[in-house]
């Protein structure tokens, strides 16, 4: 019998599988081919390659709020936080600096469980390090992250309530809120509609590695502790809105302040692309958290 989750799980497991080889929007590949229209520096946050990122800062000079963002691409090493960079000079313009990271992803040394999610929290607590010369205000600090880049935002917002295990940190830094666009941040869910980049980078299902969802997974942290904007279009056809919807319900059952803003008709990389009219949900979404 035919199930509601069952053809669900076929069609998303569908779009994924050819979203894989289509993960950048129209006009720009995987890697190498973005303009940077907005002076960067990289800094390296460790001694991989991988672990580094492209900070921007404001106009004008003095203190700024911090946006860290995080891309996406099923955590997939074919892309790279050249996704993210016009999100990242759209921020900066709205006088915000911005921390575009760079992590180990699945096909690189050291990438998946838990390399990806240890550089992502190591990015983001290197920003202690970098903000006195830099001019960043460490009391306003926000994630923002896109697809696979959205769990990881949230899962450093609540990263500071893992106890034990691999993911555990004994001091990370303090996030004042989270925007995930078109997240997947409800990993156990994803994996059950056929989302298979998740248990690649989990290591198994959740079945096979039950405490690996349970410290990397954004729902299984709930509450966060810090609010939350979650932005999705309804016409998604990589990472179904349904995972957002729930998240929602779920956090604020639990007492979570999670606002979730969907976009009629809208698609996936729509979000990231500021030259769209869902970027202005996007925009409104980090003034509303950094004030």
């Amino acid at each position: 019998m035919l199930t509601r989750r069952t053809l669900l799980r076929a069609a998303v497991a569908a779009a994924a599988a050819g979203a894989v080889s289509a993960c950048a929007p129209a006009g720009r590949s995987a890697k190498g081919t973005v303009k940077r229209t907005l002076p960067f520096e990289r800094i390296a946050y460790g001694g991989d390659a991988q672990q580094y990122g492209e900070l921007r800062r404001p106009a004008g000079g003095g203190v700024s709020p911090v946006v860290i963002v995080v891309h996406g691409g099923f955590w997939l090493s074919q892309y790279d936080l050249g996704l993210m960079v016009p999100a990242s000079e759209a921020l900066t313009r709205e006088g915000f600096a911005t921390w575009n990271v760079e992590y180990r992803r699945l096909g690189d040394p050291g990438g998946g469980w838990p390399g990806t999610f240890l550089d992502v929290g190591a990015a983001c607590d290197h920003l202690r390090t970098i903000a006195p010369q830099q001019g960043l205000d460490l009391r306003r600090v926000l994630t923002l992250g896109h697809s696979a880049g959205g769990q990881l935002a949230l899962w450093v917002a609540g990263r500071r309530w893992i106890r034990d295990g691999e993911l555990r940190a004994t001091r990370p830094l303090k996030i004042r809120g989270a925007v995930s666009l078109a997240g997947v941040v409800d990993m156990r869910q994803a994996w059950y509609l056929g989302l298979a980049s998740v248990g690649k980078v989990l290591g198994g299902s959740p079945t096979d590695v039950p405490t690996h969802y349970a410290a990397a997974d954004p729902a299984a942290l709930i509450p966060l502790g810090v609010p939350t904007v979650l932005v999705h279009g309804s016409a998604d056809p990589i990472v179904p809105p349904a995972i957002s919807e729930q998240y929602q319900r779920e956090a604020k059952a639990r007492g979570d302040q999670a606002k979730l803003i969907p976009l009629p008709g809208t698609g996936h990389f729509e979000l990231i692309d500021p030259a769209t009219p869902a970027w202005a949900s996007v925009r409104d979404g980090v003034h509303s958290l950094l004030g």
